[in-house]
């Protein structure tokens, strides 16, 4: 049976970087919908501190999410020195869509099928795919790129994460100092080696009183337009379900590759919330026995690039393999985890090894 590895990555970060200074002049309300009584600067300062995101990245106001994906995609292809019209499969992962300056989304044309058009991939058999999947979405594309190629259905796959979070969040909401905009990919291919590439997987959907802890929703100051929709996140209960079920996800993943955590070298975790994330590894150690560990091992993008969703897997694979992060790189024949919990809520995890 054959397997899938990857022979070439890319991402794009937008330039605009904002810092905390962009949202003094923000008016916060509640959940509840309460105006918050409290300086902006004391607001900001203990979400820092929460999450340790210091800055964020957005794109700019005439770019469109194809856009970064296409240039992360363009950049992946070029990396892994292929003719993209050798390409089966375009999976985009997004969840948003082609979302314009006033927050509208649109997934007509797909996204898939409008970066394949930008790409200029003229072969007709290139399926374009999209993935909706919360922020688990490029790594479910991911095994679905996998169980293509182990159903021999394909032999070379773009796997794209793109999203542009700043346009679809509400101006009265303090979780939109969390979201921010960027795009990585991919290309995968089949081999022989079964020893190597996504030796193991698993993905998990709890999709009843979960389902709306992440949501789109009217604005919380209730005397604006409520037709408007836009991202909500219920924190706290998305931060209870992750600790209870997440670690558990991934260790079911490394049993399932006949590994424990010492053989894992980076977890490749979804940037959303640095205290939730710290919590979601450590849990992790405990289940093997481990009140300590190396956080060398689960690389964080978080504190200057925020919650870019389906995008922060990959961007940081792609940063972490070109040598751009510091004091992090991949080992020859090493095992690496990809893994992600959101909307829906779904949990996914992959269990990589090195070529």
């Amino acid at each position: 049976m054959p397997n899938t590895i990857i022979i070439g990555s890319g991402s794009y970060i937008p330039t605009k970087v904002i810092g905390k200074e962009y949202f003094m002049d923000s008016v916060f309300y509640t959940d509840e919908g309460e105006k918050i009584d409290k300086p902006n600067e004391e607001v900001i300062q203990k979400f820092v501190e929460i999450t340790e995101i210091e800055t964020r990245c957005y794109l700019e106001e005439d770019e469109f999410n194809s856009d970064l994906g296409y240039r992360a995609a363009k950049e992946a292809i070029a990396d892994a020195k292929i003719d993209q019209e050798d390409l089966d499969y375009i999976i985009y992962a997004s969840n948003f869509g082609e979302v314009d300056q006033n927050g509208m989304t649109n997934f007509m044309p797909s996204m898939s099928s409008r970066v394949k058009n930008k790409l200029n991939i003229k072969n007709r058999r290139t399926v374009n795919y999209d993935m909706i999947f919360g922020c688990p979405g490029w790594v479910e594309a991911m095994i679905l790129a996998d169980t293509l190629i182990k159903a021999k259905k394909a032999k070379l796959i773009l796997v794209v994460g793109s999203e542009t979070l700043s346009r679809v969040t509400d101006a009265f909401d303090r979780n939109k100092m969390i979201f921010a905009d960027g795009a990585g990919a991919v290309v995968v291919q089949a081999t022989d080696d079964e020893t190597v590439g996504i030796i193991a997987d698993s993905t998990i959907c709890d999709n009843g009183p979960e389902l709306n802890y992440l949501e789109n929703a009217p604005s919380l100051k209730k005397d604006e337009d409520r037709r408007p929709l836009y991202i909500r996140m219920h924190g706290r209960k998305i931060y209870e379900y992750a600790l209870k079920n997440v670690p558990d996800a991934i260790k079911e993943t490394i049993d399932k590759a006949n590994l424990t955590i010492d053989d894992i070298d980076k977890i490749l975790i979804h940037q959303a919330n640095a205290k939730m994330d710290y919590a979601m590894i450590s849990r992790l150690f405990k289940l093997y026995g481990r009140t300590d560990y190396d956080h060398a091992v689960s690389p964080m993008t978080i504190q200057y690039l925020g919650n870019s969703s389906v995008a922060t897997i990959p961007t940081m694979f792609d940063l972490i393999r070109k040598g751009k992060m510091e004091g992090q790189s991949f080992k020859e024949k090493g095992n690496i985890v990809f893994t992600s919990v959101g909307a829906g809520m779904n949990i996914n995890a992959i269990v990589y090894r090195f070529p």
